[in-house]
């Protein structure tokens, strides 16, 4: 199913029709997290137009399976997308969708800090990026933002991006920051990168991700050269420092 997810998926209504609710799919494998959405998004004092969750999906291929049917089905407005997901990866997800269904809004969530993935889901694709300890409020209005056809940027979204502007600039200007061989990294070493400093041995990573471990490996030494690091402890300390600058 491919084309404009969004854009055709309600069919007209009368002009003094109430307003149409705005239909999402909440990803995310930990059901105390999806029932905390349920809650914060479906509350009637959030008021009109109101939201209502269309689906629900606990892993990568449940949630592209999902959106097939719902899409299908013309009853997705917006996707809620946890990054770790498990069998694969929220990333590998996030760029299936978007090549799929490109008008679809697909807004972020995860428990990493807005300046070390934000910049990355904008670039892939993402209508927005949220921190899953975000006021409910924002959480709200981001959806009715995403489902406007329109970006939802958090301050720290928007600073992400804009470091990674300058960061691009300084690079063309031959200067190498010591944080830049991260943002060197492939889509896939990036995923291997997060795997490793959350402490995953090489044959978890293969596991998780469906590689070799020798596969898995390689990507970690390229990784290693890349960022300058002798070892995985180097490279989490490398990473820590970058996320709080």
């Amino acid at each position: 199913m491919t084309g404009a997810a969004r854009a055709d998926a309600h069919p007209p209504a009368p002009e003094d029709a109430p307003p149409i609710p705005i239909r999402v799919l909440l990803c995310d494998d930990h059901r105390i997290v999806r029932e905390g959405l349920k809650q914060v998004l479906t509350d009637p004092a959030n008021g009109v137009p109101e939201i209502r969750v269309a689906g629900e999906a606990t892993n990568g291929h449940g949630a592209l399976d999902e959106v097939e049917a719902l899409v299908g089905a013309r009853l997705l407005d917006v996707v809620l997308l946890d990054i770790a997901m498990p069998e694969m990866d929220g990333l590998d997800v996030l760029q299936a969708m978007a090549q799929r269904w490109p008008n679809l809004p697909v807004l972020m969530l995860s428990t990493y800090p807005e300046r070390q993935y934000a910049a990355r889901c904008i670039e892939l694709g993402a209508a927005g990026y949220l921190h899953k300890s975000a006021d409910p409020d924002d959480m709200v209005a981001a959806v009715r933002t995403a489902a406007r056809g329109e970006r939802y940027l958090t301050p720290a979204a928007a600073q992400a991006l804009a470091g990674r502007a300058v960061r691009a600039n300084v690079v063309r200007s031959g200067v190498r920051p010591l944080s830049d061989g991260l943002h060197a990294l492939s889509h896939r070493e990036h995923q291997v990168c997060r795997l490793l400093c959350q402490g995953h041995s090489v044959g978890e990573i293969g596991a998780q991700l469906g590689l070799a471990s020798n596969t898995v490996s390689t990507y970690r030494a390229r990784i290693l050269e890349k960022t300058g690091t002798r070892n995985d402890v180097e490279l989490a300390l490398l990473v820590g420092r970058a996320s709080q600058g």
